[in-house]
């Protein structure tokens, strides 16, 4: 049985969703979120769990047969950025130590793509060093640090790391109002009836879907061998507003949606993901190019607030 935490937020339940289409048994973690979606529902275990208390974490270990992990859990930083670090810091040494306690096979992280910046190279690929650079956001400075938290922590103990540099996911469960991607607030303007904030047409860059993400980190965890522990995780394209508008415009053909020229802030190339390790080492195919993932979101939104 593979254990997720954090299974019932966006990217873990599409984990768990493609997990469970591959075969295999999931008993999925949340703290604060308890709605299953109508994917999962019947088909996972359903554990609540607070990943900062060990006794409680290790506890699963007598209740499930936990054959592989994929540590996904994770909060949003407040105004303490030591609270912050120091929760989730206590709820990825709680996941390594039951690694190692139960002799998992494999142990697979959500790193991002964020270790990346500074770094000018497009795309970026795994074999870059990551830069001394000023991060965006408290989140990307925690993943940067999970990385060698991580493979450290493992040295030795017959658990194979896989960490996972996620990239620029969207999708259904994502927060209607994310800052994190235009999409969800976009299509939520279009569904409320009102006219969305114009993009600029080339403004982009690296942008997956849920259910590929799912999948890629799924193939990642099932893998029989895997010839690396570092994996960027995404569909190996840019996008641009310009796709994203085109195709919401072929599902709302009522309204007339506005794009401003160029890029935002002037010319470039925005960021994003080589998936060559990815699909060598799995065979890992994107099912949804830009139009379909609009069509399966749109569709999706029309019945769930997110």
């Amino acid at each position: 049985m593979i254990l997720v935490t954090g299974g019932l937020g966006m990217i873990g339940a599409h984990t768990a969703r493609a997990l469970i289409d591959l075969g295999q048994e999931v008993v999925i973690t949340s703290y604060r979120q308890v709605d299953v979606p109508s994917f999962l529902a019947g088909k996972v275990a359903v554990e609540s769990l607070d990943v900062t208390d060990r006794e409680a974490f290790l506890a699963l270990g007598d209740r499930y047969d936990i054959s592989d992990i994929v540590h996904l859990a994770g909060t949003v930083p407040g105004e303490d950025p030591v609270s912050y670090f120091r929760t989730d810091t206590t709820g990825l040494l709680n996941a390594l130590d039951a690694a190692r306690t139960w002799g998992v096979r494999r142990f697979a992280v959500a790193s991002s793509i964020g270790v990346y910046i500074g770094r000018p190279e497009r795309p970026w690929h795994e074999e870059l060093d990551l830069p001394t650079a000023e991060l965006p956001h408290l989140i990307v400075a925690f993943k940067k640090a999970v990385e060698p938290l991580t493979t450290h922590t493992l040295q030795g103990s017959g658990v194979q790391p896989v960490v996972l540099r996620i990239g620029s996911i969207w999708g259904p469960l994502m927060d209607p109002e994310s800052p994190f991607s235009p999409v969800p607030p976009y299509v939520g303007a279009l569904l409320r009836g009102q006219k969305p904030q114009p993009l600029y047409a080339d403004d982009g860059g690296d942008s997956c879907y849920a259910p590929d993400a799912g999948q890629a980190i799924a193939l990642l965890t099932t893998a029989e061998t895997l010839n690396h522990h570092t994996y960027n995780v995404s569909n190996g394209r840019p996008s641009t507003n310009r796709e994203l508008v085109e195709a919401l415009q072929g599902t709302t053909p009522e309204v007339e949606l506005e794009l401003l020229p160029g890029r935002k802030h002037g010319p470039g190339v925005d960021p994003y993901l080589d998936i060559s390790r990815l699909t060598a080492d799995t065979g890992y195919k994107p099912a949804f190019d830009v139009a379909a993932a609009v069509t399966d979101y749109v569709d999706w939104r029309r019945s769930n607030a997110r």
